[in-house]
């Protein structure tokens, strides 16, 4: 199938265009072959173009893209050069979709985390960049807050670092995945016993503790496994395409 058509159906499904992201969602780099098998992987970098070259892609979905506004205008050498030569090169695309990956309300990141820890009655939570984000969901039994990390670590294949200063057993959980600890305030707003995302900062332990609630940071990358892998699972089902998710290990 042609790019064009691919992008354009992700970006309805996703509705990509609505609100605003850190940088452009849809097609960054255009290759040159026409699409029968993609790669999916999580943050646009050399080591997944090449195993997606190696493995026959001719498109590459990530969730992590290479262009954000924070990184406008830097001239392409070093590092940025050889990422844009292994792409260009052999001819490969390159499409990415950030918060709406994040977002959406079937193969987000986070409504899938919230699917995978067993909640119900999940209702969007936290804005970002103008839009709700992440998700929040509840127990219909509470869950001793011990069952929460085991969940967390089979989930997300690592072991979380958590502060348990909640209520326990835990009724309601709030989740945004990646780099969204500034969104625990977010949870302690909305009355909430546990916060749930992929990174940590320093005054996070504290903030916690004094506020009682459960905080688990369980990885940027490994919490946003889920939404890439489902879309690409989505585009093969849907096209007839072949799909491998590649997965280049990060523990932060």
């Amino acid at each position: 199938m042609e790019i064009g058509t691919l992008v354009d159906y992700c970006d309805q499904l996703l509705d990509a265009k609505s609100g605003r992201d850190f940088g452009p969602n849809g097609l960054q780099v255009e290759g040159t072959r026409e699409v029968r098998r993609i790669a999916t992987g999580v943050s646009a970098c050399v080591e997944l173009f090449e195993r997606a070259r190696e493995a026959g892609a001719d498109a590459i979905l990530v969730h992590h893209g290479l262009i954000w506004e924070s990184l406008a205008a830097q001239p392409l050498v070093g590092f940025r050069r050889r990422r844009l030569a292994a792409l260009i090169e052999p001819g490969l695309h390159l499409v990415a979709y950030h918060l709406p990956l994040d977002r959406h309300a079937e193969l987000g990141n986070n409504a899938l985390a919230a699917k995978g820890l067993g909640l119900y009655s999940v209702e969007p939570f936290a804005e970002v960049q103008g839009q709700p984000v992440g998700c929040r969901g509840r127990y219909p039994e509470p869950l001793p807050a011990a069952d929460l990390v085991a969940r967390c670590r089979e989930l997300f294949g690592q072991e979380p670092l958590a502060f348990l200063a909640g209520p326990d057993p835990v009724s309601t959980v709030g989740i945004v995945s990646g780099g969204a600890q500034g969104e625990l305030h977010a949870a302690i707003a909305a009355g909430l016993d546990a916060y749930l995302t992929g990174e940590v900062s320093e005054w996070v332990m504290h903030v916690a503790r004094e506020a009682g609630i459960h905080f688990l940071a369980c990885g940027h990358h490994a919490t946003e496994r889920l939404g890439i892998r489902a879309l690409g699972d989505h585009l093969a089902a849907r096209f007839g395409l072949e799909h491998e998710f590649i997965d280049v290990p990060n523990p932060v």
